[in-house]
């Protein structure tokens, strides 16, 4: 006959909302690590029906950790289960250990899952996030009167949190009354249930500091503050164009002349020259020409003086003492009185004297230069 295996001790739930994982004792001593272990549930109900075969669930089958997760079973938060483990090795199986288990009043409840601080002035708003199921979702769900407990203090007058006010709300955002402006305050908060005196941890402890109207003389030095940083942008920004300005003065219109010898050579712009044309001179210095006049064409004017229609034999016989014109047919050579011959006279030539020609030139000369002063205009 085989020797009776021992069951399973100490069955116990580790939860926390929504969250089931069974655990026993098992003495290692009297088996060797061969053992392993099975779990079921089944609604408490159905214990009381009269069924000749319950239908249990089997969770962990022959697992050789002495826990199981039931997390993922879906037991109803409100329902009443009832749970066994047994033990089994080398074919022999231990009696069943049953456990009742009803998470609504079994399972322990979280602090809230996130704690968030704001400053209003004076006063402190306070957001609270609930606790969350194993899916994510909002405990409150489950447990209809959830409520949260907060606790705070002044961290100047009691530093360690002996002494906290209480405040007592159900509500996720929750403003914090009788505070004082510009000082630091520090929050915990715990979740509880009070049908089944259900509570949960505190939250780490979480500090704000308050605001409150502003002061004058700090009003007063923001103002200070604003208008040096404005003068000084002004002062910066003035400062930059100006030498902006003086950069492109010097470089564009410098106030020292080049030398001008160093002018020609930049300047340089006959054709055919390989020079660099560097610099762009002013117009006048740009016209590097001699002045140009322009003279109309001389036109030698004649001028014809008629002989007198009568004259006394005594002025004839002067102008013949003077010129002899002797046809010769086309000799072209004129005698004079002392009967010397001047070639290049010709018969009807008049003859000029000295007072004639000046006048011609004086009046030729007067011509030139008015026509001279039209052109030049």
């Amino acid at each position: 006959m085989l020797a009776e295996l021992p069951q399973p001790q100490n069955l116990t739930l580790l939860t926390l909302n929504t969250q089931y994982v069974l655990t026993w004792d098992w003495d290692q001593t009297t088996t060797g690590n061969s053992v392993a272990f099975t779990v079921e549930y089944i609604a408490k109900y159905k214990m009381k029906m009269k069924m000749k075969k319950k239908n249990w669930s089997r969770v962990c089958e022959r697992t050789t950790h002495t826990r199981c997760d039931l997390t993922g079973s879906n037991l109803r938060y409100l329902g009443v289960y009832v749970l066994r483990v047994r033990a089994s090795a080398d074919g022999v199986n231990s009696h069943w250990v049953n456990k009742d288990f009803c998470p609504d009043k079994n399972a322990l409840l979280g602090p809230p899952s996130r704690v968030e601080m704001a400053p209003v002035g004076n006063l402190l708003d306070v957001t609270i996030s609930d606790p969350l199921t194993s899916t994510q979702h909002s405990m409150k769900e489950h447990v209809l009167f959830l409520y949260y407990r907060i606790l705070y203090w002044s961290r100047s007058d009691d530093p360690q949190g002996l002494k906290p006010k209480v405040l007592d709300s159900s509500n996720n955002l929750v403003t914090l009354p009788e505070l004082e402006a510009w000082t630091w305050y520090c929050v915990m908060i715990q979740s509880r249930y009070d049908y089944y005196n259900k509570t949960s941890s505190y939250t780490e402890p979480q500090c704000m500091q308050t605001e409150g109207d502003t002061p004058y003389w700090q009003i007063f030095l923001y103002f200070l503050v604003s208008m040096m940083v404005c003068f000084l942008l002004v002062l910066l920004s003035s400062y930059a164009f100006f030498r902006f300005y003086r950069v492109l003065k010097n470089t564009f219109y410098p106030s020292i002349q080049l030398p001008a010898h160093i002018q020609e050579y930049l300047c340089d712009s006959s054709p055919g020259s390989d020079m660099p044309r560097l610099l762009t001179a002013d117009s006048e210095a740009e016209l590097c020409c001699d002045k140009l006049t322009i003279c109309p064409e001389v036109v030698l004017l004649e001028i014809h003086v008629p002989p007198p229609l009568t004259a006394p034999p005594s002025e004839l016989e002067q102008d013949s003492d003077r010129h002899i014109c002797q046809d010769s047919g086309d000799s072209g050579i004129c005698s004079t009185e002392g009967g010397s011959t001047q070639q290049g006279c010709s018969c009807g030539e008049p003859i000029r004297t000295d007072q004639e020609v000046d006048s011609w030139q004086t009046l030729a000369q007067a011509k030139m230069e008015e026509m001279g002063r039209d052109v030049i205009s």
